[in-house]
């Protein structure tokens, strides 16, 4: 299983970006998937998560009513729209897979699979 995130960019604060990840795979509507960030210095923490159907979602307390993740499984695509973005979502974005598809981890143990971050910068 491999992942491939993209989308990363530079923008002001206020400003939105969507960034995708891509899971190379066959059984993609199985896995539950996450998505996590890194900021300097400080340690991995959860963002968002959404279940292999798409139909149950859920949010770190910091992002809710400003992140949306989705997915779509004939694309093998999970999606974090990123709005109303702040210098403090300046980070490295991290997509994760987790086989087991169960729902509502937020735990980086319970992930398996990890893509290769992408980096998210918010100026003033």
């Amino acid at each position: 299983v491999q992942l491939q995130a993209s989308g990363g960019g530079l923008v002001q604060a206020g400003g939105s970006l969507k960034l995708s990840c891509a899971l190379s795979g066959r059984t993609f509507s199985s896995y539950a998937m996450g998505w996590f960030r890194q900021a300097p210095g400080k340690e991995r923490e959860f963002v968002a998560g959404i279940s292999g159907s798409g139909r149950t979602t859920w949010y770190a307390d910091f992002v809710k009513g400003r992140f949306t993740i989705s997915r779509d499984n004939a694309k093998n695509t999970v999606y974090l729209q990123m709005n109303s973005l702040k210098r403090e979502d300046t980070a490295v974005y991290y997509c994760a897979a987790d086989p087991g598809g169960s729902v509502y981890y937020t735990e980086i143990t319970k992930y398996a699979y990890w893509g290769q971050g992408t980096q998210v910068t918010v100026s003033s």
